[in-house]
């Protein structure tokens, strides 16, 4: 399925997500999408599912690189 988030799938992202009163940025991956819900690989292994209308934004995010 094609939506608002394809352009987004696979690149490390930030969403920006409001549960109530709290704002929470989550760090990760698109991974899939549906027309209610956005999967969210947060690690190699976890996948979470946000509904949609709890994002408030989407951006890229830029992984830094510390070498010691």
């Amino acid at each position: 399925m094609v939506g608002g988030y394809a352009n987004w799938m696979g690149q490390p992202v930030i969403l920006r997500v409001v549960a109530g009163t709290m704002r929470v940025p989550l760090r990760g991956r698109l991974v899939s999408e549906t027309d209610d819900i956005v999967r969210l690989r947060i690690a190699d292994s976890w996948d979470v599912d946000i509904f949609k209308s709890m994002v408030a934004a989407i951006e890229q995010d830029t992984p830094v690189y510390v070498i010691h």
